[in-house]
């Protein structure tokens, strides 16, 4: 085939299935209410201010778990997190296994709004959360807002076993200006001057900050604001958007906004942690330990019946359940038993179920007239267990069954389509995968990303498969996986990860890849120790991605845009081939048109400048991150922290230096060792392909023909 002239998250595989966290009983909700639950040491002081202190956090030594969970008491007053009082504790909640901080929020104000379109961040006034408090991570319970006209606001944060994260939204006044909305709405569409977006579990570190967008133009507008706070706490007002009222209520006095930060109280599983009986933390003898499945780590709490500090010798107590009545309901007689309460009917009286059903007078003779004996006893007890367990096996499968048919109607729609048959062969269920995976044990997991887990699981048939399971349950979340598996049942190629299946019979789809075994293309660039790639085999694996994309680009029925092409979603097999993986964000774009207008999705680096400013969507834009990734092939530098001395990003400081004839000045030492003349033409077109027009980037089929041409050229020495 003739080429065209040329001129010029580690797999985020974690997305699916809910995976139950910690499950709170009402118990738990009177636990956290009780002056128990808030308990300190013996002889440690237990409150600052109006904020109680309970272990396994303390002021001074000897009071807390570890100096992690040490906290400052400012002139018995307030409490913070940091020495240098920037994370104010506003209350813990150990039952919940959370703490309340306030955080102060992202601004820039006084600057002119109306100039020319700037690429680079804006610096912020901090608003991030920037410590390495291991047993913290920021909360799903919290949502990224921006408030401002005309202006796009992005965090770039750090999670566990994961490559930088990127979330943001855009936020325009145009309703506002037209009067469509009332001054003092609380709408936050994107429109209104208010635009919020969800954030990823396991995020440990965030920094926000602000890009102005070209060809906008809003007067008055004094400020613009960004932070992370908690969902149900914020309440959007329009007057926000065009006025100081923000900036002098939550940061000219120094105050802020709720955030709410996850806790554990040790990096292992509760299996391992029992091990070593000295730093086990759940000391109360009525106490139970869950396992953090969101993130890494364990929480304590009072076992059912109980309530109190789990850390302490003693800490957990005998809860009354008829002081409650709201939380335990009794139409009887009720009457507190060891960690659970007893609810009857008076004599002469009978209910099917006391604790919900009034008792009434007992009409005739008892239907228990041989209760009496103890065989009829046993007999009565054995069927009620036989009955409870049908009921619960029968209550599993109709779950299953509404699931699946309301997953098969969305996914299946679009897997089916004229082919019947793709579908009943896709299809792969619960128990299947629950013996793949040992029930999905903790032993099994390969890693976790913002949204869930991915494990390894051997099907009946032996084929050896990733699993991605969600622990999010959103609609969002559920679009992009029927989207996922919508496209990759259309995809067949050998550069393309592969899908086997999915389970419908849960709440959010499970996907079931084929399994890639040597990690992911990030990892072999940027990962500690000693294993690098030769400059070959770079070459190679670009040489392949191209080809993947030019093959989703032109070769397939409807074109299908990647949307998210970075080295973290490029997997590795054990012979170094590549395999895209994660289309969750992609999308197709009908022949008959040139581009699409969607949300901006991606990660900050790697996304088009001009999708990212008009939001029009096209082949180019993946032309741009495959550019991207070429630099980081021929550096072997993340984009994430870089910064030359000049202050310019890796892709800026890259352009610079090759239009200086100085780029050896950052290629990677391995590259230009192995590499000869064939990295000058490699460089060039990676300057290409990040052109900021789309119009002046080759296609991909371009760029595919260009890297087969070097690469044989290579050969033939």
């Amino acid at each position: 085939m003739a080429c065209p002239l040329l001129t010029g998250k580690k797999l985020l595989l974690s997305s699916l299935l809910v995976v139950a966290s910690t499950t709170l009983t009402l118990k738990h909700t009177v636990a956290s209410t009780s002056s128990l639950a808030f308990a300190a040491l013996p002889g440690c002081p237990d409150k600052c201010g109006n904020v109680s202190i309970p272990y396994p956090f303390g002021t001074i030594d000897g009071c807390f778990r570890e100096p992690p969970f040490r906290v400052y008491c400012e002139d018995d007053h307030a409490v913070y997190l940091q020495e240098h009082k920037k994370l104010k504790v506003l209350r813990f909640e150990l039952a919940q296994g959370e703490v309340l901080i306030q955080k102060r929020i992202a601004t820039s104000c006084g600057v002119n709004l109306t100039g020319k379109a700037v690429g680079i961040p804006w610096v912020v006034h901090d608003g991030g959360l920037a410590d390495d408090y291991r047993y913290l991570t920021i909360s799903t319970k919290n949502q990224f807002a921006v408030v401002g006209c005309g202006i796009t606001a992005i965090i770039v944060g750090q999670g566990e076993n994961q490559p930088d994260y990127t979330v943001g939204c855009r936020s325009f006044c145009d309703d506002v200006d037209s009067n469509i909305v009332e001054d003092n709405s609380t709408q936050c569409n994107g429109n209104t001057g208010c635009c919020q977006a969800s954030i990823p579990g396991t995020l440990k570190a965030f920094q926000p900050s602000f890009l102005k967008m070209s060809g906008v133009n809003y007067s008055g507008v004094p400020c613009v604001y960004a932070f992370v706070v908690e969902q149900k706490w914020f309440k959007f007002k329009t007057s926000y958007a065009k006025s100081m009222e923000l900036y002098s209520q939550y940061r000219n006095k120094g105050t802020g906004v709720p955030l709410v930060l996850d806790l554990v109280v040790g990096n292992e599983t509760c299996d391992e942690a029992k091990r070593n009986a000295l730093s086990y933390a759940c000391k109360a003898t009525n106490s139970s330990c869950i396992d953090r499945h969101s993130r890494s780590g364990y929480l304590c709490n009072c076992s059912q019946g109980y309530e109190g500090n789990p850390y302490l010798h003693g800490g957990c107590q005998d809860i009354n359940e008829c002081d409650y009545p709201w939380l335990y309901p009794c139409k009887g007689n009720c009457r507190n038993m060891i960690g659970n309460y007893a609810c009857s009917c008076p004599s002469g009286t009978q209910s099917k179920d006391p604790k919900i059903i009034p008792c009434t007078p007992t009409i005739g003779l008892s239907i228990g007239i041989g209760v009496g004996s103890a065989t009829g006893f046993i007999c009565i007890v054995l069927i009620a267990m036989f009955l409870t367990r049908r009921i619960k096996h029968r209550r599993k499968i109709k779950l299953r069954q509404k699931f699946f048919i309301l997953n098969r109607g969305q996914l299946l729609e679009q897997l089916v389509s004229q082919r019947a048959n793709i579908a009943e062969r896709m299809i792969i269920t619960l128990d299947e995968l629950e013996k793949a995976t040992n029930n999905f044990d903790k032993a099994r997991e390969l890693g976790g990303g913002g949204h869930g887990t991915v494990y390894k699981g051997i099907l009946s048939d032996l084929h050896v498969v990733a699993i991605k399971i969600s622990n999010i349950v959103v609609q969002k979340e559920i679009d992009d996986f029927i989207n996922e598996v919508a496209i990759l049942s259309q995809i067949n190629h050998k550069n393309v990860v592969k899908l086997i299946g999915c389970c419908l019979e849960t709440e959010v789809p499970l996907l079931v890849y084929e399994f890639i075994s040597n990690g992911t293309l990030y990892h072999h660039l940027h990962g500690e120790g000693p294993r690098s790639l030769s400059w070959s085999n770079r070459l190679r694996i670009a040489a392949e991605i191209a080809n993947a994309l030019s093959y989703l680009h032109s070769s397939v029925t409807i074109p299908i845009i990647h949307r998210d092409i970075k080295s973290s979603n490029i997997l590795l097999d054990d012979n170094l081939t590549s395999k895209v993986s994660d289309f969750g964000a992609s999308r197709y774009i009908p022949i008959e048109k040139t581009a699409l207008t969607t949300a901006v999705q991606g990660t900050v680096g790697y996304l088009d400048p001009m999708y990212f400013y008009t939001g029009r969507l096209n082949d180019k834009s993946d032309v741009y991150s495959f550019g991207v990734m070429l630099v980081e092939l021929l550096t072997k530098r993340k984009l994430f922290p870089y910064l030359s001395s000049e202050g310019d990003g890796l892709v800026a400081d890259f352009v610079n230096l090759h239009s200086a004839g100085n780029l050896v000045q950052m290629l990677d030492s391995q590259v230009i060792k192995e590499g000869g003349t064939e990295i000058q033409e490699v460089s060039h077109l990676a300057i290409s392909c990040i052109e900021l027009r789309g119009e002046d980037r080759p296609t991909m089929r371009q760029v595919n023909c260009s890297l087969e041409g070097i690469l044989s050229q290579i050969n033939q020495k």
